[in-house]
């Protein structure tokens, strides 16, 4: 059996502001890391490309608001940084 990954350990060193804002950006990583699973079968960030957080910004939240997609760029930005990789995502 293996333990599930932790999100919340891998964004800690880049998560930074209120507490709300950090929980916001677990809970939105969280949300990425489920949809990317379950469409890829990917379940940790060390094994996405950027295609698939492209694929979350644009089909995913398709349907959101402008905000919601802004905060999840933000979070994508976070987690991009994380990896240490120069992925650029258009608004």
């Amino acid at each position: 059996m293996t333990t599930p990954f932790d999100m919340e350990l891998f964004l800690v060193g880049v998560l930074a502001g209120s507490h709300a804002t950090r929980q916001r950006h677990l809970r939105q990583a969280k949300a990425i890391q489920s949809a990317i699973a379950e469409r890829w079968q990917r379940d940790t960030p060390w094994s996405w490309q950027r295609k698939h957080l492209a694929w979350f910004l644009n089909h995913h939240l398709s349907r959101r608001s402008a905000a919601t997609y802004y905060y999840y760029l933000l979070t994508v930005q976070l987690i991009t940084r994380r990896l240490a990789r120069s992925w650029v995502f258009n608004r």
